[in-house]
Formats: structure tokens, sequence, C-alpha cells
């Protein structure tokens, strides 16, 4: 099978999972415990939090907390972050954004929700226009999932710090950690990470964030996680995480420049008279969107599944509606939307299964179409 939606999720990592095996079968202690085994595996837990936050954070200005994934992490930064008048956010978000600000309406808190740009990034005017000072959460992707255009996080979030000091600051860098070059500035409040896009498990994730800040808890309980995150720590999944981690930054920059090869040349590959992408050149190397306007994307994925090859139509999480609500946002019409196919990469992908995989969706497409 050549594996090109790993934006969904990756393989786990065999040698971080193979590392953290001890944690399943011997060291499974509860690490809030008082004998000495407890105490070893909460030290390993403290070890992992730190090794996961210096990735990208100053362990001096920021701090981690455990959470289940991504869900999670961006549903804790947006109904612990927007507690008053308004909360601004994009078109182009996950669900597990999108939706939380939706909710937002029944406590009290206006949503307000950004354009974008034909590429799925934020328009920056139409967003600072929603700034206001009534606005107490800020919530920016960092990473679009479906067509991997990058927003400026950093910049952005300096923009509506100038605009309005006190906002909060969150971005969804689910498919961004691990995958491009970012440090996040004090302007940054609160950052989502997940495992299972780089090889750590599903069932793990993180919210980063700023030190001092206070925030209320999602998860109510015994009091784990600093009183952040109630519940006994999944010692098995962040420490397959931790390590996951540790593998993919130490290749970040390499393996960045050889997947963007791979995602051009799929670009190039695919035949123009069927496939149109939707992608920026500039965006993120691990996400391809294309459209092979007018067919259905389901169908050419349960073709293309036939023939070997697995991709997406898309967010996973968004699989259940015939047309993606991002890529409205963009602008495109209902053929290029019912088309859609989106192709993403990892460490693992190699050029041969990258030409395979172009001949085999020119090949479908092709077949699709004489049927029309």
């Amino acid at each position: 099978m050549i594996y090109l939606d790993n934006a969904a999720t990756t393989p786990p990592c065999t040698e971080a999972v193979e590392r953290a095996r001890a944690f399943l079968e011997e060291n499974f202690y509860n690490p809030s415990a008082i004998y000495g085994g407890a105490f070893s595996v909460h030290a390993a837990l403290k070890e992992a939090r730190q090794g996961v936050l210096s990735r990208i954070a100053d362990p001096a200005k920021f701090e981690l907390i455990f959470t289940s994934g991504g869900t999670e992490s961006d549903n804790h930064a947006v109904f612990s972050g927007a507690r008053r008048g308004n909360a601004v956010t994009t078109k182009g978000e996950h669900a597990a954004v999108f939706e939380s600000f939706n909710a937002l309406k029944g406590r009290g808190v206006e949503p307000r929700f950004a354009p974008l740009k034909c590429d799925g990034s934020v328009d920056e005017e139409g967003l600072l226009s929603l700034v206001d000072e009534k606005t107490s959460l800020v919530s920016i992707l960092h990473v679009n999932n479906e067509t991997g255009a990058v927003n400026d996080i950093l910049a952005l979030a300096r923009a509506v710090k100038r605009k309005n000091p006190r906002a909060l600051f969150h971005s969804d860098g689910v498919q961004a950690f691990g995958k491009i070059p970012v440090r996040l500035s004090a302007d940054i409040d609160l950052y989502s990470v997940s495992a299972h896009k780089i090889g750590g498990l599903k069932g793990t994730g993180a919210l980063i964030k700023r030190k001092n800040l206070v925030l209320p808890p999602l998860v109510y309980g015994g009091g784990q996680e600093g009183g952040q995150r109630s519940g006994t720590e999944n010692v098995f999944g962040i420490m397959a995480f931790a390590y996951a981690a540790e593998k993919k930054f130490a290749t970040l920059e390499e393996d960045g420049k050889r997947i963007l090869a791979l995602r051009n040349l799929l670009r190039e590959r695919l035949d123009g008279a069927l496939y149109t992408c939707l992608s920026p050149e500039v965006g993120s190397p691990y996400i391809l969107s294309t459209s092979a306007r007018g067919m259905r994307g389901e169908v050419l994925v349960r073709m293309l599944w036939e023939r070997g090859v697995a991709a997406g139509t898309g967010s996973a999480c968004s699989s259940r509606h015939r047309f993606s609500r991002v890529l409205m946002a963009c602008g495109y019409d209902e053929p290029t939307l019912d088309g859609v196919l989106r192709w993403s990469f990892s460490p693992a992908t190699t050029k041969d299964e990258i030409l395979r995989a172009a001949d085999i969706a020119n090949e479908v497409a092709a077949t699709f179409r004489g049927n029309l």
C-alpha cells in the first residue's frame, strides 16, 4: 500500500513505541503514587514534558499540558480563553476550533469568523478588522490541514496584540509541529499539538501555554498536570510522543526539503488535463490538495484504494460532508469541490511511491471521466 494520507494520521514510529514499551509493561505505575516506582515514572514524565516543549518554545517562558489530543487542546484553549465579549477565528479552522467557536454563542461570547484567501490562508486585513477592545481570544490555524497554506502566526499574533494587548492568541499547530520550523514568540499565548501526526500514538497531545497565564481547566478531577488537566496520565502515549518528537525534530529541515521535492514531483506528474492543484507552492511540503474537477473525490479515493494507494478527500474530521467547508470558504465552485483529493506525505514516503501513485491517479481519473 502506498500511504499518502499522513495529514489524517501517520503510522506509529516503531522506534518510539519500542522505547516507550517499558512504561506499558514494566514501569506501569501511576505517577501520582508515592512509592519509588511511581516517582521514577513521574520523573520520566517531567523529562518528556521538557523534551516536547523545548522543540518549539523556551521552557523558561512556556509550559506544557498533556491532553488526549489536538481536539481537546483546541477545546481547552477556546473555552478557557474566550470567556467574555467576542472571539475571532477564521473560516478555515479545523473542526475542533470551528465547532468550539460555534458553541461559544451558548456561553455568551460572540464568535467572529475571518475570511480566507483562495489558497486557504487567512485574510489578515479581514481578520484584524474583527478584533476590537472586547476581543478576548483570537485563534488562527498555523498550517491549513486541507490546503497546506501556512499562516505567519508570529506576525499575526504581533498585529493582534498591537490592536488589543489583552486578547489571548491561540494557534492550532497540529499540522505544523514537527513539520515546519517554528519558535513560539511572547505574543503567542496558547499552541495545540498532537502526537499521531508525527509518528506518535492516537489519544495523546498537548496544549502549550505561556507561563503565568491563568487558564481555567477544561477537565476537573484529581489535579494532575499542575491542576490544568485532571485524569491519570497516559504515560505510554506521552513517552511515545516524546520519543517520536525527538526523532522527528532531529531531521526536520532535511525531511522538509526532501518531502517538498516529492510534493512538487507529484504536482508535476499528475495530468494537468485531469487535475488542478489547489495548494499554494509556498505552503507546507507535507500537503498537496488537488481537484479532479467534475468527478467525485470519494469515488476516486475508493478506486485508488483498490489499486493500492491511500489518499484522502480532505480533513478526516469532515468526511461526512459532501463539500469541504474550508474549500468552500476559499471560493471554489461545486465541480471543483466535488473532485477534491488531498495527498499528504511523511518522511517514509519515497520517490518510487510518488511516481507510481501519480500513474495510478491519472489512470483512475481517466477511467472515471471515460465513464461519465
